[in-house]
Protein backbone atom coordinates (compact mmCIF):
# COMPACT_ATOMS: atom_id res chain seq x y z
CA UNK A 1 0.00 0.00 0.00
CA UNK A 2 1.77 3.46 -0.84
CA UNK A 3 -0.39 6.71 -0.84
CA UNK A 4 1.00 10.04 -1.58
CA UNK A 5 0.92 12.53 0.97
CA UNK A 6 2.23 15.27 -2.24
CA UNK A 7 -0.33 17.51 -1.80
CA UNK A 8 -0.84 18.62 -5.43
CA UNK A 9 -4.99 18.20 -5.57
CA UNK A 10 -5.47 21.64 -6.96
CA UNK A 11 -6.21 22.75 -4.02
CA UNK A 12 -4.60 25.84 -3.08
CA UNK A 13 -5.02 28.78 -0.16
CA UNK A 14 -8.33 29.47 2.01
CA UNK A 15 -10.22 26.57 0.39
CA UNK A 16 -7.84 23.65 0.63
CA UNK A 17 -8.39 20.42 3.19
CA UNK A 18 -6.30 21.36 6.33
CA UNK A 19 -7.38 18.55 8.81
CA UNK A 20 -9.64 15.50 9.60
CA UNK A 21 -10.97 14.74 12.68
CA UNK A 22 -13.21 11.85 14.27
CA UNK A 23 -15.71 12.37 16.85
CA UNK A 24 -16.70 8.63 18.66
CA UNK A 25 -19.92 8.94 20.20
CA UNK A 26 -20.43 6.82 23.17
CA UNK A 27 -22.56 6.24 26.25
CA UNK A 28 -19.76 6.80 28.53
CA UNK A 29 -17.39 9.54 27.32
CA UNK A 30 -15.33 10.01 30.31
CA UNK A 31 -14.66 6.48 30.12
CA UNK A 32 -13.77 6.14 26.29
CA UNK A 33 -11.67 9.86 27.05
CA UNK A 34 -9.30 7.88 29.50
CA UNK A 35 -8.71 4.69 27.65
CA UNK A 36 -8.11 7.11 24.52
CA UNK A 37 -5.55 9.41 26.63
CA UNK A 38 -3.94 6.05 28.36
CA UNK A 39 -3.62 4.49 24.99
CA UNK A 40 -2.55 7.76 22.71
CA UNK A 41 -1.07 10.44 24.58
CA UNK A 42 2.54 8.09 25.68
CA UNK A 43 2.27 7.85 21.77
CA UNK A 44 2.71 11.44 21.52
CA UNK A 45 -1.01 12.51 20.77
CA UNK A 46 -1.97 15.85 23.16
CA UNK A 47 -5.40 16.22 24.88
CA UNK A 48 -6.28 19.79 24.47
CA UNK A 49 -9.84 20.75 25.54
CA UNK A 50 -12.29 18.54 24.91
CA UNK A 51 -10.24 16.37 22.06
CA UNK A 52 -6.86 14.38 21.25
CA UNK A 53 -4.80 16.06 18.68
CA UNK A 54 -3.46 12.93 16.73
CA UNK A 55 -1.17 14.92 14.23
CA UNK A 56 -1.17 17.97 12.49
CA UNK A 57 -4.61 18.94 11.73
CA UNK A 58 -5.74 15.63 12.91
CA UNK A 59 -7.92 15.21 16.19
CA UNK A 60 -10.44 12.52 18.04
CA UNK A 61 -13.46 14.23 19.68
CA UNK A 62 -15.59 12.49 22.13
CA UNK A 63 -18.94 13.22 22.19
CA UNK A 64 -21.45 11.25 24.96
CA UNK A 65 -25.00 10.57 23.38
CA UNK A 66 -28.37 8.90 24.10
CA UNK A 67 -28.83 7.14 20.62
CA UNK A 68 -25.81 5.09 20.23
CA UNK A 69 -25.73 1.63 21.77
CA UNK A 70 -23.03 0.61 24.50
CA UNK A 71 -21.12 -1.47 21.82
CA UNK A 72 -20.64 -1.19 18.38
CA UNK A 73 -23.00 -2.77 16.60
CA UNK A 74 -20.53 -2.98 13.51
CA UNK A 75 -16.96 -2.53 14.55
CA UNK A 76 -15.07 -2.82 10.91
CA UNK A 77 -17.40 -0.57 9.39
CA UNK A 78 -15.51 2.57 10.40
CA UNK A 79 -11.80 2.27 11.28
CA UNK A 80 -9.59 5.18 13.00
CA UNK A 81 -6.45 4.82 11.39
CA UNK A 82 -2.99 6.37 13.27
CA UNK A 83 0.23 6.29 12.04
CA UNK A 84 3.46 5.82 13.82
CA UNK A 85 7.23 6.35 14.50
CA UNK A 86 8.25 3.37 15.74
CA UNK A 87 5.04 0.25 15.76
CA UNK A 88 7.31 -2.08 18.03
CA UNK A 89 6.85 0.42 20.79
CA UNK A 90 3.42 1.01 20.10
CA UNK A 91 2.82 -2.27 20.76
CA UNK A 92 4.66 -2.68 23.65
CA UNK A 93 3.22 0.07 25.34
CA UNK A 94 -0.54 -0.87 23.73
CA UNK A 95 0.07 -4.66 25.65
CA UNK A 96 1.40 -3.25 29.05
CA UNK A 97 -2.35 -1.73 28.75
CA UNK A 98 -3.62 -5.17 28.28
CA UNK A 99 -5.49 -3.96 24.88
CA UNK A 100 -7.50 -6.66 22.88
CA UNK A 101 -5.58 -7.04 19.26
CA UNK A 102 -7.90 -8.14 16.60
CA UNK A 103 -4.88 -7.69 14.27
CA UNK A 104 -1.45 -7.74 15.47
CA UNK A 105 1.26 -6.30 14.49
CA UNK A 106 2.19 -7.38 11.40
CA UNK A 107 4.48 -6.38 8.13
CA UNK A 108 2.32 -6.13 5.05
CA UNK A 109 4.61 -5.54 2.48
CA UNK A 110 6.26 -2.51 0.88
CA UNK A 111 7.92 -1.34 4.23
CA UNK A 112 3.96 -1.18 5.79
CA UNK A 113 3.71 -2.94 9.27
CA UNK A 114 -0.32 -2.54 10.02
CA UNK A 115 -2.41 -3.83 13.49
CA UNK A 116 -5.94 -3.32 14.55
CA UNK A 117 -6.94 -3.08 18.34
CA UNK A 118 -10.35 -2.56 19.60
CA UNK A 119 -11.15 0.24 21.98
CA UNK A 120 -13.71 -0.37 25.13
CA UNK A 121 -16.69 0.57 23.42
CA UNK A 122 -15.75 -1.81 20.30
CA UNK A 123 -14.34 0.45 17.83
CA UNK A 124 -12.06 -0.56 15.63
CA UNK A 125 -8.34 1.31 15.87
CA UNK A 126 -5.58 0.49 13.47
CA UNK A 127 -1.90 1.31 14.40
CA UNK A 128 0.03 1.73 10.69
CA UNK A 129 3.72 2.28 10.52
CA UNK A 130 4.98 3.57 6.72
CA UNK A 131 8.00 3.15 4.87
CA UNK A 132 8.68 6.36 5.69
CA UNK A 133 6.79 7.44 8.13
CA UNK A 134 7.72 10.75 9.28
Amino acid sequence: MTASTDDTTGSTGATGITGLGVILGSTDSDALIAWYRAALEPLGARWSEHLLIVGPGAIIGFDERDDVADKAAEPGRQLVNLTVRDIRAAEKHLNSLGVTWVRPVEEVGGGWFFSTIVDPVGNYLQILQGPETP
